[in-house]
Parts: C-alpha cells; structure tokens; sequence
C-alpha cells in the first residue's frame, strides 16, 4: 500500500484563547471539530485526546463546539474580555429591596 504525504501544521500564535478543554472530561470523539464552521480545530494525532486549537483567532465564538460535545463540561468559550461585558450574567436583587418590581 501505498503511503500518503503527511500534513504537516503549526498552531498559529495568537493572544486569543477561544476554547479551552478539560482533558479529565474530554474523551476526543472529535465531535467539536466535525462540528466547527470556522475549521479552527484539528483532530489530535494522539488517540482519546482533544483536538487541537490550530488558528485561534478565527474562531467566530458561536459556541457550535460546546453545545455539539456529547459530554457536558468537556469544551469551554472562553470569550475575548472585550466580549465579556455583553454575556455577563444578571445579578440578582436582594431579597430586602423594597423597590423589588413583582
């Protein structure tokens, strides 16, 4: 049989963090990059690892990886801080506020 050539490529440097994996949840299926529109990810070379985050600052943070994974809590997005602002979650009124709307 004959071999193929090999792919061969280097993560691209980049301040941007956009998906993070938590190696104790991942189980690597892959799911996340089928997934991906942006195709920032690559599957990893090593069996039942995650995939690798090879061109972070193309990620589009829709979030398709996260709500695709089979396992919950396995993949995070990790928003840029200038993006932060818009998701951050409401904080709740204390029970005592007597201008309380019901």
């Amino acid at each position: 049989m004959k071999k193929m050539n090999e792919l061969q490529v280097s993560v691209v440097p980049c301040s941007a963090d956009p998906i993070r994996y938590d190696p104790d949840k991942c189980i690597g299926c892959n799911t996340c990059v089928r997934t991906c529109h942006c195709d920032v990810l690559l599957p990893s070379t090593e069996k039942g690892e995650h995939p690798i985050v090879a061109w972070p600052g193309e990620c589009w943070y829709c979030g398709a990886c996260v709500l695709q994974c089979p396992v919950p809590g396995a993949i995070r997005l990790e928003h840029p801080l200038m993006n932060r602002t818009k998701f951050v979650d409401a904080i709740p009124e204390p029970e005592d506020n007597p201008y309380k709307s019901y």
